[in-house]
C-alpha cells in the first residue's frame, strides 16, 4: 500500500497538463483493431470488438486524423524508442514506466495511455504482420528471418502459454483504456466530478494509467526477449510469465473498480436525463400547441426520422403524422392486457369504423405497450407482444423499446397507470381532454365521442336505474325480453346449490302468480373457472339461460364496475345518486355471494342479496294476497324491504392496486357510513391468467 501511494505521488509530479486536448477515440480505435488482428488466438469476444471496429463510423480515414497523427508522430516514436532502448538495456521497469510519464507530461491521462499503446501496437504489429505474410512476400520473409520470425513459429508450441499470457494482459490492457476513455466521454451537462462514483474513478484513474503503461512495457520487453535472445530463453525464463499473469490481474481488478463506478455514472445520468425529459413532458402538456405533433412525438418517439407506428389494418409501418390534428386515444397497457378486454375494444372500435360519417368515429387509437425495463426482455415477452399488436385493428407503437423511461414515469405519476388499460384522450391539439376514457368506452363506447368529462356528464343525464343500463350492448335477446314486458331476473355467484333452489322456486312462484318470466345467469366478477363449470350445470339442467361466452360475463362486471368509478371520478356519492347507490349494491353482493337483480319490463324493483331474494320467493304465501292490488312487482319488493332491513348483509369493494385512481374513503351503500379500509390479498386460481411477469 505504502509503495503505491509513493508510486501515485511520483506520477502526480509527472502530470502537468498544458489544456491542449485532443479527441484520443479515433487513434485508438486504430490501435484497438491492429492489436486485435495483430493477437493470435483471437476468441469470440475480440472478434466482436474487431466487427465493432470495422462497422463503426471510420473516423480515422479523416484528413483531420492524418493531421492529427502528424503532429503526434514523433511523441509515439519516442515512446517506442524509450520502450524498446530500456527494453534491451534491461532497465528498472518502473523507471522505465517514469520516463514515459515524463515524456507525456503535458497530455490528460487518456492521452497517455492512448499514445503508449499506439507506441507499442508499431512494434507489435510489425512482429505479428512479418508472422502473416512472410509465406507470400519476400521482403516480408527476409526481414522476418531477420527478427527470427520462422523459428519462433516453429515453436509455437512451446511458446503457446507464454503467447496466451500475454495475449490476456494485452486485452486486460485495451479494455481498461476503453473504459478510461468513456469516464472522458461522459457529458458535463449532466455530471461533475463532485459526483461520489465519478469522484472515486478519478482517484483511481492514475493508478491505473501507471499499471497499463507498465503493462506495456512488460509485454514489449517479451516481444523484444524474444527476438533478440531466442526462444530457448524465452521459454526458459518463467519469472517473467508469472509477471504477465500478475499484472493481468492487477489491471483486471482495477477495471472491474472502474465499470462499477462508470455504471453508476451512466445510472447517475440516465436519471438526470429522465428528470429533464419528465419535466419538458410536464412544460409541454401545459402549453398551448397549433397540433398534437409535438406532444405524440415526445410520448412515442423524439426522432423525426423514425417509422414509430405499426398501421393496423395493413401491418406496416408508418411515419406519426398520419395522427396530426386528430383525436387521439392512447390504449396503455402491459402486455397483460387481457383477451376479453381486447375483444371488447376491437368490437367498438369496428363498429365505430363500420359508420365513418359519424362524429363518434373521428378518433384513431394508438396502442403504448409499457413494460419494464428492468426485466429482461424474453423471447416469451416478445411472442406476447407480437401476438397482441398482430390482434389490433389501430396504431400500435411499433416495439415497446421506443417509450422512453421518462415517459413511462410520466405515465404512472401524471396519468395514475399501474396495470390495468387506460384511455387517455387528446384533442386535435395534443391537449389531455380525458385522463382515462375507459369507462366510459366500456359503458357507452364510441357514443362517448369526444370522451370528455361533460360529455361524461351528459350521458349520466340521458340515463337512470333500468335494466337495460345494466345489459346495453351485451345482449340483445334481454333487450328483446325487456320489449316484450316480460319480468327479468338476473342473477349471479357460483353456489350451484343456491342457484338450483332460486331458480326453481322463482319459477314456481312465476307460475303460481301466472308472469311471464325470463332468468339469466351471468356469473361472477371474479373466479371465472367456478362460472364455466356452473354455466354448463345450469345448461345441463335446463335452469335458466345463460351467456355461453364467457366474455360477455366479463363485460358486464367491468361495465357496472366502470359505472362506479366514473361516478365517483365525476364527484357523485351515495347518499346523493341513487343510480350510484344501486351500482354499489349490485358489486358488493358479488363479493359477499348469490345476488338477484329482479325488473318488470325496463323497471328494476329489487336489487338484493342471495339470502333475502330467495327468502322472499320462499315465503310467497305470505305475500301473495298483495300482488292483485299492488301487482306482482311492488308486492314482492315491499316484502323483500321488511325482511332487507332486518337483515343487511356486509358490504365490501375490493379496488385492485394497479386501478391507478382509488378512492380515499367510500360509503356504503346500505348504511351511508363511512366504510372501514383494508389491504387484502387474494387468488382465484385461475389457471389462465396471465404471468405477472408481463
Amino acid at each position: 500500500m505504502s509503495d503505491d501511494n509513493m508510486m501515485v505521488k511520483q506520477i502526480h509530479a509527472t502530470h502537468a497538463p498544458d489544456g491542449r486536448e485532443f479527441d484520443v477515440k479515433p487513434l485508438f480505435q486504430l490501435v484497438e483493431d491492429i492489436l486485435n488482428r495483430a493477437t493470435p488466438g483471437v476468441d469470440p469476444l475480440i472478434s466482436a470488438a474487431q466487427t465493432r471496429i470495422e462497422t463503426s463510423d471510420d473516423r480515422t480515414n479523416q484528413a483531420s486524423f492524418f493531421a492529427l497523427l502528424e503532429a503526434l508522430s514523433f511523441t509515439i516514436d519516442r515512446i517506442s524508442c524509450e520502450i524498446a532502448y530500456k527494453s534491451l538495456g534491461g532497465g528498472d521497469a518502473h523507471a522505465t514506466t517514469l520516463s514515459i510519464f515524463n515524456l507525456l507530461t503535458s497530455y490528460s491521462w487518456e492521452a497517455k495511455l492512448v499514445l503508449t499503446l499506439s507506441a507499442f501496437a508499431v512494434n507489435y504489429g510489425e512482429f505479428w504482420l512479418l508472422a502473416q505474410i512472410s509465406s507470400s512476400n519476400q521482403l516480408a520473409k527476409s526481414m522476418a528471418i531477420l527478427k527470427q520470425v520462422p523459428t519462433i513459429l516453429e515453436h509455437s508450441g512451446q511458446l503457446k502459454p507464454r503467447f496466451d499470457a500475454l495475449n490476456n494482459l494485452i486485452r486486460a490492457m485495451v479494455a481498461i483504456t476503453r473504459c478510461i476513455i468513456e469516464f472522458k466521454e461522459l457529458p458535463s451537462m449532466y455530471i461533475s466530478q463532485d459526483v461520489p462514483a465519478l469522484a472515486t474513478a478519478m482517484t483511481h484513474i492514475p493508478t491505473a494509467v501507471y499499471w497499463t503503461i507498465r503493462s506495456v512495457v512488460a509485454c514489449a520487453t517479451q516481444i523484444t526477449t524474444l527476438t533478440s535472445m531466442g526462444h530457448e530463453y524465452w521459454i526458459s525464463a518463467t519469472n517473467e510469465a508469472w509477471e504477465l499473469s500478475t499484472m493481468a490481474h492487477k489491471i483486471n481488478s482495477i477495471l472491474d473498480l472502474l465499470k462499477k463506478q462508470l455504471t453508476l455514472c451512466y445510472q447517475y445520468i440516465d436519471d438526470k436525463r429522465n428528470a429533464e425529459t419528465f419535466q419538458m413532458l410536464l412544460n409541454l402538456f401545459e402549453s398551448i400547441h397549433i397540433d398534437n405533433m409535438k406532444i405524440l412525438r415526445a410520448l412515442i418517439s423524439p426522432k423525426d426520422d423514425v417509422q414509430p407506428l405499426l398501421e393496423g389494418s395493413t401491418k406496416r409501418r408508418v411515419n406519426i403524422d398520419v395522427l396530426r390534428r386528430k383525436n387521439v386515444l392512447l390504449l396503455i397497457s402491459g402486455l397483460s392486457i387481457s383477451h376479453d378486454e381486447l375483444s371488447i375494444l376491437d368490437q367498438i372500435y369496428n363498429e365505430s369504423r363500420d359508420h365513418g360519417t359519424r362524429m363518434e368515429s373521428q378518433y384513431e387509437v394508438v396502442w403504448i405497450p409499457v413494460v419494464d425495463r428492468s426485466v429482461v426482455w424474453t423471447d416469451a415477452m416478445q411472442d406476447r407482444f407480437v401476438t397482441l399488436q398482430a390482434t389490433m385493428p389501430w396504431y400500435s407503437v411499433y416495439t415497446p423499446t421506443l417509450i422512453d423511461k421518462a415517459v413511462i414515469r410520466f405515465i404512472k405519476e401524471v396519468w395514475h397507470f399501474r396495470n390495468k388499460p387506460i384511455l387517455v384522450v387528446l384533442d386535435p391539439q395534443g391537449k389531455v381532454v380525458s385522463p382515462n376514457a375507459i369507462h366510459m368506452m366500456w359503458i357507452w363506447g364510441s357514443t362517448a365521442f369526444p370522451f370528455t368529462s361533460l360529455r361524461e356528464e351528459a350521458l349520466w343525464r340521458e340515463e337512470s336505474w333500468k335494466l337495460e343500463l345494466l345489459v346495453d350492448g351485451i345482449d340483445p335477446t334481454i333487450l328483446n325480453w325487456i320489449k316484450e314486458g316480460k319480468f327479468i331476473y338476473l342473477y349471479g355467484g357460483t353456489d350451484l346449490e343456491w342457484i338450483r333452489k332460486f331458480t326453481t322456486t322463482a319459477r314456481a312462484v312465476a307460475s303460481a302468480a301466472r308472469i311471464p318470466l325470463e332468468m339469466v345467469y351471468v356469473g361472477q366478477s371474479k373466479k371465472r373457472e367456478q362460472v364455466r363449470k356452473c354455466t354448463t350445470a345450469i345448461t345441463v339442467e335446463k335452469l335458466s339461460y345463460c351467456w355461453q361466452d364467457l366474455t360477455m360475463v366479463w363485460f358486464f362486471w367491468t361495465r357496472l364496475e366502470s359505472m362506479m368509478f366514473s361516478k365517483i371520478q365525476l364527484g357523485s356519492t351515495v347518499d346523493v345518486d341513487p343510480m350510484l347507490r344501486e351500482i354499489k349494491k349490485l358489486i358488493s353482493y358479488d363479493k359477499e355471494g348469490g345476488w338477484a337483480v329482479l325488473s318488470n319490463g325496463s323497471f328494476v324493483f329489487v336489487n338484493g342479496h342471495s339470502s333475502t331474494v330467495l327468502l322472499t320467493f320462499t315465503e310467497y304465501n305470505a305475500w301473495k294476497d298483495d300482488v292483485p292490488p299492488k301487482g306482482f312487482d311492488i308486492a314482492y319488493m315491499d316484502f323483500h324491504s321488511k325482511l332487507h332491513s332486518d337483515s343487511r348483509p356486509c358490504c365490501r369493494f375490493e379496488f385492485p392496486s394497479e386501478v391507478g385512481r382509488i378512492p380515499e374513503n367510500i360509503k356504503c351503500p346500505e348504511c351511508l357510513r363511512i366504510m372501514e379500509k383494508y389491504i387484502t390479498f387474494g387468488c382465484c386460481h385461475d389457471e389462465n391468467a396471465i404471468s405477472a411477469l408481463y
